[in-house]
């Protein structure tokens, strides 16, 4: 049986983020992805694309082509991640969001925080 445990701030329970940016090449995507991963601010970041995009941009409706990076990180490192990657992605206003991890696989949550730790 597969070991699972919900994510928080309890004692001995860890704390583990998924972070969504998009970007307009796949090139650029796999770029943030082995960044991040390379700068330990994420343990794992998965390309998806392309997506179709449609957003509301300075008044306009725009629809556009994008490639998804979703990030496995440690809460602990979300701001540290937010600031890597607002650095490194070349959008005036970058997609950040991050959804928290409630339950999951107890070995890849704490594969996660290991790989991130400073």
């Amino acid at each position: 049986m597969t070991s699972t445990y919900e994510t928080g701030s309890g004692p001995g329970q860890a704390a583990v983020l998924t972070v969504l940016t998009t970007t307009d090449t796949a090139q650029k995507a796999e770029d943030l992805a082995s960044g991040a991963v390379a700068a330990r601010v994420a343990a794992c970041a998965q390309v998806v694309g392309p997506v179709v995009s449609v957003y509301r941009w300075e008044g306009a409706v725009e629809t556009a082509r994008e490639w998804q990076i979703l990030f496995k990180t440690a809460a602990a490192r979300y701001d540290a991640l937010e600031t890597w990657l607002t650095e490194a992605h070349d959008y005036d206003t970058p997609e950040i969001i991050a959804t928290p991890v409630v339950r999951g696989s107890a070995a890849y949550l704490e594969w996660v925080e290991r790989e991130t730790a400073e």
